[in-house]
């Protein structure tokens, strides 16, 4: 039994090392995809502007391009793994903190109890 926990202990931190690492990346991709999706759209809203469109249909006449919707469904779709990450992060230290409860409870008994 300690053994078995032991070993899913050390598989638990293996999966939250690398999880950790690919926060850092889908952290970036996310950052990208927000910064890609923002300068579009400002770059949309200008060309509107100077072509004299009224500032109160700017904003829904730029999300409803197909290159700018696009780009938020990247945004989006990126923010949504980053959080995915972050949970799997969550729940990895969870179980490492349950795992090492109960090795620490299995240690601290007597080998006769």
């Amino acid at each position: 039994m300690k053994d078995d926990l032991i070993t899913d202990l050390q598989q638990e931190t293996k999966i939250l090392s690398a999880s950790i690492n690919r926060l850092t990346q889908t952290g970036r991709a996310a950052a990208q995809a927000d910064h890609d999706y923002r300068v579009a759209l400002a770059q949309k809203i200008l060309i509107l502007r100077a072509d004299g469109m009224q500032a109160t249909l700017m904003s829904d006449v730029c999300r409803g391009d197909k290159e700018i919707a696009k780009l938020r469904l990247e945004r989006d779709i990126s923010q949504t793994i980053y959080q995915a990450n972050l949970e799997v992060i969550n729940a990895c230290k969870l179980k490492i903190r349950i795992m090492d409860s109960q090795l620490s409870r299995e240690w601290g008994r007597p080998e006769n109890s």
